[in-house]
């Protein structure tokens, strides 16, 4: 009797340890060993699939991979570090980097008055949803039949669809204008084929797309096409 116990707390153990984690819970902080910074370009790429996710301007971030993928964290302007999961007993798999900037030097981007960034301009600040009449407030007790139409019929509701879907070929229309217009003045370098689908990486803000500034938006999008780019490696 007394050598069973053993016997079943080793087969008990080896079944416990040995287990295999189907997804592993992967977390963990860049750290700039020079000075403090702030990350607002982390990415964690995992190149076995195919997938990245942005990391928190701290430094941290938190992704769920499996056992074995293999893992690239980009930030701008840092070497990028690169590494294989290894799950511990918990599932999990816990790492700090320690990244050290080097000295870069930045060439300028002069963005030329043309009349075109211009009229593109004015197509950012006045990108807005078309109107559908919609009765509210006092009107629906002044004209219950008309708010009760528009609340059920199909017509008043294809005509809000039609509205979302025109504003949202707008606000892409717009968005491919000013990257063509970035192509041709060197600040990022797309091909014909690769516009649509960094345009969907971008999935550009419309807030930031109507208010931000010209330094502001070549900021943001040499930025995010740095990691377009690393993605597509």
């Amino acid at each position: 009797m007394r050598k069973i116990f053993p016997l079943l707390f080793l087969l008990l153990s080896g079944s416990t340890f040995g287990q295999k984690c189907d997804n592993v819970l992967f977390t963990g902080k860049v750290v700039d060993t020079l000075r403090p910074q702030s990350f607002y370009n982390l990415m964690v790429i995992n190149r076995t699939t195919g997938r990245g996710v942005f990391g928190q301007p701290n430094g941290s971030f938190s992704v769920y991979v499996k056992e074995g993928d293999s893992i690239s964290v980009s930030v701008k302007d840092y070497p990028v570090t690169n590494f294989v999961v290894k799950a511990d007993e918990n599932c999990q798999f816990k790492k700090r980097i320690y990244i050290e900037g080097k000295p870069q030097e930045v060439a300028e981007v002069v963005v030329k008055p043309l009349k075109t960034l211009n009229q593109i301009k004015e197509e950012r600040e006045d990108l807005a949803m078309r109107e559908t009449r919609t009765v509210t407030g006092i009107e629906v007790m002044q004209s219950p039949i008309t708010a009760l139409y528009q609340a059920f019929s199909k017509v008043e509701k294809n005509k809000r669809w039609i509205a979302e879907q025109q504003y949202k070929d707008d606000k892409r229309q717009v968005v491919k204008e000013l990257l063509r217009l970035y192509v041709a003045y060197d600040v990022i370098s797309l091909t014909e084929e690769e516009f649509d689908e960094f345009i969907d990486f971008l999935n550009i803000n419309e807030d930031f797309l109507k208010t931000a500034t010209e330094m502001e938006l070549i900021t943001f999008i040499q930025d995010k096409f740095d990691h377009f780019k690393l993605m597509k490696r």
